[in-house]
């Protein structure tokens, strides 16, 4: 018997159920098929109006930055206001996602646009959020080749468009929403919870921002239709 083998058996023995327990087996299934919530906070319950103040609040605590647009149209103007006033380059790198590129980028020739995943290279990443939660001012993205997961991690700073009708009051209305869009038994490979730029605490207790990702978060909130 190997040692997982016997750790196995002594925690069977413990609760006094053997390894082929049927009901034990039915009752775990149950409860993984049910997705009982647990405790959901009141913080970001409310209307729409509530859920995206408390976002809002929330993010900038994280030290994220904001830009409140009016429609998607926007975005660009904003995109390039923003590298301006951190004298980066005229240059991001967004992946395939339909509402990042119906985006009227012409409008601002001067602002180049590659798409696909970030090699490590790229200083600017541009998302599109699955969802925004307000309890915590946490975006959610999904991987796959609309948001590729590297535009998440290796620029150095990213950008990232949530509409404000998608902001949830809390996790477990997101992973309702997830398992709603991709269907019963089906995932993404990854979803990532964001809530400012990266940052550690590791040494001496300072806060140094960019220690495992982006240094900088800066979100563009829509708030039309």
């Amino acid at each position: 018997m190997s040692g997982r083998d016997a750790i196995l058996s002594k925690i069977r023995r413990s609760l006094h159920a053997g390894a082929d327990d049927a009901t034990r087996a039915a009752t775990v299934s149950e409860r993984l098929a049910v997705h009982a919530p647990g405790i959901v906070p009141a913080r970001g319950q409310g209307d729409a109006e509530r859920r995206l103040a408390v976002f809002l609040e929330m993010a900038a605590k994280s030290a994220a930055t904001i830009d409140r647009l009016a429609t998607m149209d926007e975005v660009p103007a904003a995109i390039a206001r923003h590298l301006r006033s951190k004298n980066l380059p005229q240059a991001i790198r967004r992946g395939g996602d339909p509402r990042l590129a119906n985006l009227p980028f012409d409008r601002e020739p001067q602002l180049e646009v590659a798409i696909g995943p970030s090699d490590g290279r790229d200083l600017v990443g541009l998302s599109a959020a699955f969802a925004g939660v307000a309890e915590t001012g946490t975006l959610v993205l999904v991987s796959g080749a609309d948001n590729p997961t590297t535009l998440n991690f290796l620029p150095e700073h990213h950008l990232v468009v949530v509409r404000a009708s998608e902001i949830a009051a809390d996790y477990e209305t997101v992973w309702a929403r997830i398992r709603s869009v991709y269907g019963p038994g089906e995932m993404p490979r990854t979803v990532n919870w964001i809530t400012g730029p990266s940052r550690s605490g590791d040494i001496e207790q300072t806060i140094l921002l960019g220690a495992h990702g982006p240094r900088g978060l800066h979100l563009l909130v829509v708030e039309g239709a």
